[in-house]
């Protein structure tokens, strides 16, 4: 089984690469398809530093002495490559999905298909999953977390039944979770299950605050003229992406000049987002909500 089908292959290694001797980084290098792809572009001068924090994905790792793999979370980005003695890249590039690997392993406790454990950690050495969180949790930060992480609009109903039934028995599987809610009606039952595993897997792994620091660093070490290529697949990413990459900011009003200008870290290369055609959603539907946005380093 292929560990994962990478979304945007061409499209985007097409906006990432313009420098065969550059210096790239993949911030999630998974199974290495994107990863393949930019190295099959580099000449010998080039040099590709791929991240990831999953155990699983290191079995992937490329034999290129133009390669190297640092086993970290991509938030480490800038602290990493200064160890390595690279203080600016060419450019930057992050497919932020959860891969088919993890998806379609049980025990990971990512899909709704599967009853695992409700575990949903990228770091397997991280102790906070989502079992943890469910069982220990209060009820208004529950709440919190499937409103603002899964857009749920009955985020307070679901915490007061989960805070309900842990008290007779603790939740620990995916099966425990889904009996909760019995009573979503089928036709929405996978749509509100799957807003609820995501809020859980972004608290488990802190996604948005990661994001948010690996936005910051890019702005601080891609050199002039270099490219941020980012993949999100949900709202919560692709707005904290777009904001970024116009302003700079993740909240507020950037500072204007008198004229009405500011000053960016990027320019974003096109407005209209990228996202896969029809082939590409037949051949791979997990691609179906991916979203590139390209910018460049002012």
């Amino acid at each position: 089984m292929e560990y994962h089908k990478p979304v945007l292959l061409m499209e985007s290694i097409d906006a990432l690469v313009e420098s065969s001797s550059g210096v790239y980084v993949d911030c999630t290098f998974g199974g290495g398809g994107h990863s393949k792809e930019i190295l099959s572009r580099l000449d010998e001068r080039g040099k590709l530093i791929a991240f990831d924090q999953d155990e699983d994905a290191w079995d992937n790792a490329i034999q290129d002495d133009r390669f190297e793999l640092v086993k970290q979370n991509f938030r480490f980005l800038k602290n990493n490559l200064r160890y390595l003695g690279i203080k600016k890249v060419s450019g930057v590039l992050a497919d932020l999905g959860v891969s088919s690997h993890q998806f379609d392993t049980a025990e990971r406790g990512f899909s709704i298909r599967f009853d695992g454990d409700l575990d949903m950690r990228m770091n397997q050495n991280q102790k906070l999953t989502a079992a943890k969180i469910l069982n220990s949790y209060e009820e208004e930060k529950l709440a919190d977390v499937f409103f603002y992480y899964g857009e749920l609009k009955s985020a307070r109903r679901m915490a007061r039944e989960i805070v309900s039934e842990r008290k007779l028995n603790p939740i620990r599987t995916i099966g425990q979770l889904k009996q909760i809610f019995h009573y979503i009606p089928k036709n929405k039952e996978n749509k509100i299950l799957a807003q609820l595993f995501q809020s859980l897997r972004i608290e488990v792994n802190d996604e948005m605050a990661a994001l948010r620091e690996l936005l910051i660093q890019c702005g601080e070490i891609i050199e002039p003229g270099g490219k941020l290529v980012m993949i999100s697949y949900h709202s919560l990413e692709d707005r904290l992406v777009k904001r970024y990459m116009k302003t700079g900011l993740f909240e507020g009003e950037p500072e204007r000049d008198i004229y009405g200008n500011w000053e960016a870290p990027f320019k974003v290369v096109q407005s209209k987002v990228i996202i896969p055609d029809g082939n590409e959603i037949e051949e791979n539907p997990r691609a179906r909500s991916a979203k590139m946005r390209v910018a460049i380093k002012n």
